[in-house]
């Protein structure tokens, strides 16, 4: 007769986090990578991102229909997934600096 193992009281599950917690860190990185497309070339240089991300935040860039719109978002947030989000939040917080008291780009 095999040795009964004993009752795994999820111990294992208490390490991962919660399926809320995981849709909340996919949303934000989502709405991060969509925030990227508004950044310049060179600003994308910069941060070294992958040739498949900056393709789809090239495509977003041209695309016009609401609902081909949110698929690329959905495509670009599931790209940032991989991503470390400290780089990029801290050139979004420059390209803000950039920006003046109504938003517009200053030259």
């Amino acid at each position: 007769m095999a040795p009964v193992e004993p009752f795994d009281d999820g111990d294992e599950l208490a390490d991962r986090p919660s399926r809320s917690a995981r849709k909340r860190a996919a949303e934000y990185m989502q709405k991060l990578g969509v925030r990227l497309v508004a950044l310049r070339e060179t600003q994308l240089d910069a941060l070294g991102l992958s040739d498949e991300l900056r393709e789809a935040l090239r495509e977003a860039r041209r695309l016009r229909g609401q609902s081909a719109l949110a698929r690329q978002h959905q495509y670009i947030g599931r790209l940032m997934r991989e991503l470390d989000p400290a780089p990029i939040e801290a050139a979004l917080d420059g390209a803000a600096g950039l920006a003046g008291p109504r938003g517009k780009m200053r030259r």
